[in-house]
């Protein structure tokens, strides 16, 4: 006499796992109870340096050739019909009537106060390329060699703290929103008393937000709901 064995068994219900999409918040219709939330400050590093990793500058290769290109051709054009004129052929049209409307047109033209916002609107978004880093989505890490900066992307961030949470019981779906300076963390619970959920969350996103091994570990903030009885 043989028992079938592997197909038979008690089946349980795994926690699901939502997705961030950034838009996407928990109607408060769907909602009885409730919800247990808290804010607190950043938990402190696991040593005692005080993290002043800086953020990581972008090579921003995109404005960079744009620039290049237009002042490129720019030149062309203006060496171009200077050489002409210099081989007693006339000046190219479009230099004429640009010298002609730059000599009769007064400054305070609609079209010249024009031109001149454009390039100076321009000219500012190029200064503070020049002077900002860039690169908000990859936070710093701490350094343990000096020769070696490290830094971590704020998806994965929030995908290391989501997985996280979902370790915690009760928890039934998390969202997480990583920012420089904060973590949002808003978790749905289906069993368990909301407080008791959230306390346990607060103890596992800070020992992970300290595992992350930032720079400058962002603040913790947590909110937990229960969804309503459908019906």
């Amino acid at each position: 006499m043989s028992e079938s064995q592997g197909s038979e068994g008690t089946t349980q219900r795994l926690p699901v796992i939502e997705k961030e999409t950034g838009s996407e918040e928990t109607k408060p219709g769907t909602l009885d109870q409730s919800a247990s939330a808290a804010a607190y400050e950043p938990p402190p590093p696991v040593d005692d340096k005080d993290g002043g990793e800086r953020r990581f500058w972008s090579a921003r290769r995109v404005p960079a050739a744009i620039t290049a290109l237009v002042l490129l051709l720019v030149a062309g054009f203006f060496l171009y019909d200077i050489a002409a004129v210099r081989a007693d052929r006339p000046a190219m049209r479009w230099r004429r009537e640009l010298a002609h409307q730059l000599a009769e047109r007064p400054l305070d033209d609609i079209w010249v106060l024009v031109c001149a916002g454009v390039a100076a609107v321009l000219g500012l978004w190029l200064l503070v390329l020049a002077v900002t880093p860039g690169l908000r989505s990859v936070l710093p890490m701490r350094r343990t060699h000096p020769d070696v900066r490290a830094g971590l992307h704020r998806d994965l961030a929030a995908l290391v703290l989501r997985d996280r949470a979902m370790e915690v019981s009760g928890v039934q779906s998390v969202r997480v929103r990583m920012r420089r300076a904060k973590a949002d963390v808003r978790a749905v619970s289906h069993f368990r008393e909301l407080d008791d959920v959230r306390a346990d969350l607060d103890a596992t996103l800070a020992d992970a937000i300290r595992g992350l091994g930032l720079s400058r570990p962002p603040s913790l903030s947590v909110h937990v709901r229960r969804l309503g009885r459908k019906g």
